[in-house]
């Protein structure tokens, strides 16, 4: 780890990390945290050293001009710290690229950070390519390994079996060492993830929102997605196979998303009606 400041003695900190790759389709997790750290003015604080994780045939440097002066730029994964909140805490951003190797040593400094900084919560974001239409709210799933963190968020635990990115490696040592955590996920149709998804970005902030009840500012977010959609009606008008695709994915949602269509729905929902109602009255 690359200490860029002395890092403070900080308030009831949360991380929240996002990874370039595998875990980010549309740019929707990298394009949010980067929203959040433009929104809270977060300043670098460490960086972890690339030469250690990075294949650069893969993820080469990259040469900017500034201020007249060329300067070489390495691909790593940076630690922000975002002190002006409207959490009423401070707020880790880890802004990173998915690891070329290393995976174990490179979730070991990560976890290692967050025990030093006392963080309580782990956040991680993430895109995943999905049958679902644009024309639709992006769907949002939100789970969490720790028992505490579900019955307080009311979550669910992931069934999710398969190959897995550097965010089920984190969360999974974070669990591990005792950190509590949860993982956001927003779902991009997968016959317009070659480019960014604002819309999806959108989603996974106001998913953010709802879990901290607090407001986080979408700045032109919204005139982006509308964009983004508007571009993707073009594209599928253009084409009728894609037409007749994305109208069976709006029939297969509004039909999911029919009250009566599910019983387990029902069934969910009136067993979070009766915690509500017990926490009220107790």
């Amino acid at each position: 780890m690359i200490q860029l400041e002395d890092l403070p003695e900080l308030r009831d900190p949360i991380m929240i990390a996002a990874f370039e790759g595998w875990n980010d389709a549309g740019e929707t997790a990298t394009s949010t945290l980067a929203h959040l750290a433009r929104m809270w003015d977060a300043e670098p604080i460490a960086a972890l050293d690339p030469e250690e994780y990075y294949d650069f045939q893969v993820n080469r440097p990259r040469v900017t001009n500034e201020d007249g002066r060329r300067t070489l730029r390495w691909p790593t994964t940076r630690i922000l710290l975002a002190r002006d909140t409207p959490l009423d805490r401070d707020v880790v951003l880890v802004q990173g690229i998915e690891p070329s190797m290393r995976w174990a040593s490179f979730t070991d400094e990560l976890i290692t950070l967050a025990e030093e900084l006392e963080v309580s919560m782990l956040i991680t974001l993430g895109g995943l390519l999905a049958d679902v239409p644009h024309t639709r709210p992006i769907p949002v799933t939100v789970t969490s390994e720790h028992e505490e963190t579900r019955h307080r968020y009311d979550l669910e635990t992931s069934l999710y079996e398969g190959p897995t990115g550097i965010v089920g490696v984190v969360v999974d040592s974070a669990d591990r060492a005792g950190i509590a955590s949860m993982s956001i996920w927003a779902a991009v149709p997968h016959y317009a993830g070659g480019s960014p998804s604002p819309k999806a970005t959108l989603a996974l902030l106001t998913r953010l929102e709802e879990l901290f009840d607090t407001l986080i500012g979408h700045a032109d977010l919204p005139d982006q997605a509308r964009a983004w959609e508007h571009g993707v009606d073009e594209l599928a008008s253009s084409d009728d196979e894609v037409a007749e695709y994305v109208h069976s994915l709006e029939e297969a949602q509004d039909t999911t998303d029919l009250p009566e269509a599910s019983g387990d729905a029902i069934a969910k929902e009136f067993e979070r009606y009766l915690r509500r109602r017990q926490e009220d009255e107790d």
